[in-house]
């Protein structure tokens, strides 16, 4: 598979979004507006471009996408910096081929070198786990709406990073809808 993983440009926004409906289109655990919530994600605060990264094949066709931004852990005594991966999208047509693998780890290693230190992801809990995600209750962080356990996970880039982090996790208004 010949395929360029790069950020993500105001060029490509339109065919990312096309990428996105598709890719969920036919997804069970999804209200299919995950295209609507990158849109809004890009216009807020919580946007960081270059942790917004797209799979491109030889023809030039956006396939993939992942998406991290900021989000924060609270508690009372302390607030902690931490990236929300969502959404993650691979064009039906490609999917099963570990293109989504390749973005999570790509978008995983820039997060890091970024100075990101943990990272939140509501997802599969058959798939995650094999890029070191657990879920986030071991940390005593929670979702802020009702979620399995297992289907909510947090994953440190920096080790030790959540040790002293705990509390609700607060998305960003984009979320919201």
């Amino acid at each position: 598979m010949n395929i360029n993983l790069r950020q993500e440009t105001p060029e490509d926004y339109q065919k990312t979004e096309k990428l996105i409906e598709q890719a969920f289109r036919n997804e069970e655990m999804s209200d299919q507006q995950e295209h609507l919530l990158i849109q809004r994600i890009r216009t807020s605060t919580a946007f960081i471009p270059e942790l917004s990264i797209i799979a491109v094949s030889q023809q030039d066709d956006v396939i993939g996408q992942i998406l991290f931004s900021k989000i924060a852990i609270k508690n009372k005594e302390r607030t902690t910096v931490s990236l929300a991966l969502a959404p993650v999208s691979v064009h039906p047509d490609y999917q099963n081929q570990g293109l989504g693998a390749m973005l999570i780890k790509k978008g995983l290693e820039k997060a890091k070198e970024a100075g990101y230190t943990s990272v939140i992801v509501l997802g599969h809990a058959a798939y995650y786990p094999r890029f070191g995600f657990k879920p986030a209750n071991l940390w005593g962080i929670k979702a802020p709406f009702d979620i399995p356990n297992e289907a909510f996970m947090a994953l440190e880039l920096k080790p030790g990073a959540l040790e002293h982090v705990s509390g609700m996790v607060q998305y960003s208004d984009a979320f919201s809808g």
